[in-house]
């Protein structure tokens, strides 16, 4: 079982269950099920399945990752120990309500745009310890996961900038410093920036903060240029849903959005034991 998922459940138990100790019968079996008070897009149910699969719950019934769900819905249903299945009850509760949250929001952005040809995507604005968990939830809703891990691929922003000096001499030592092998993203603010990154050959250009009025100048000054083909277009920062489409029309190739994973409020799930 997944070390972050073991950290979860010792967190809570603590020094044991006291409560179901002292209430429930040792042994007693007894069937349960999870069920919905919300309307949204489902995952992280195959993540909580091995987990109670783990302690010795049989699971009946489940629902597939990324089914549409309503209030009112039966996710899984399960049979076993009784003080284990309250055990794990809110771990996994926590767990698939974030990811389902998660995933619900992503999918309402990504069917926004479903007009245009254009990518929406997350950002490592995560949860702390769970960014795989949000990462997977993104995939499971229908956006991009963006970089999991600093590993992935270069990408510049603001604050290397401002250790090294201008965007386009961070670009050019990632270029003379990186493999080829790894993609290089860099971060402008300004039309020139823009321009100028993507005449050196960066990978993918992020027009951080910028208005739609601004973006279109820089669209527009790269097809001048005969140079939009060169660069993917990445835009980011205080996109919502209300102005996603003026972002959208514009052309660019990739909306990236923080708030998929640090502002998304969790589904409501709870679990019941039969009586």
């Amino acid at each position: 079982m997944d070390r972050i998922i073991e950290y979860m459940l010792a967190e809570d138990e603590g020094f044991g269950d006291v409560t179901s100790n002292a209430v429930v019968e040792e042994g007693k079996n007894v069937s349960a099920y999870i069920i919905s008070k919300d309307d949204g897009v489902l995952a992280g149910i195959n993540i909580i399945r091995d987990l109670f699969e783990e302690y010795g719950i049989n699971v009946c019934f489940w629902l597939s990752e990324g089914s549409k769900i309503s209030k009112g819905d039966v996710l899984m249903s399960f049979n076993g120990d009784a003080r284990t299945i309250l055990l794990l009850e809110r771990t996994a509760l926590n767990l698939v309500m974030r990811m389902s949250g998660v995933a619900s929001a992503a999918n309402n952005y990504v069917n926004l745009v479903k007009d245009y040809d254009v990518s929406v995507a997350g950002t490592r604005k995560t949860s702390p310890a769970i960014g795989k968990y949000d990462k997977y939830a993104l995939k499971v809703g229908g956006a991009d996961t963006h970089r999991f891990a600093l590993d992935d691929m270069v990408l510049i922003k603001d604050n290397h900038i401002a250790a090294c000096g201008t965007p386009l001499e961070a670009l050019l030592k990632a270029k003379e410093n990186v493999s080829f092998s790894k993609k290089i993203e860099i971060e402008v603010e300004t039309l020139d920036d823009a321009v100028e990154c993507v005449k050196n050959g960066a990978d993918i250009v992020m027009l951080d903060n910028m208005s739609p009025a601004e973006i279109s100048d820089v669209i527009g000054e790269l097809e001048k240029l005969n140079i939009r083909q060169n660069s993917l277009i990445e835009v980011s920062g205080g996109i919502n849903e209300d102005n996603i489409l003026d972002y959208a029309d514009l052309g660019v190739d990739i909306i990236s959005i923080g708030a998929l994973t640090h502002s998304t409020r969790s589904l409501d799930f709870s679990l019941k034991l039969d009586s």
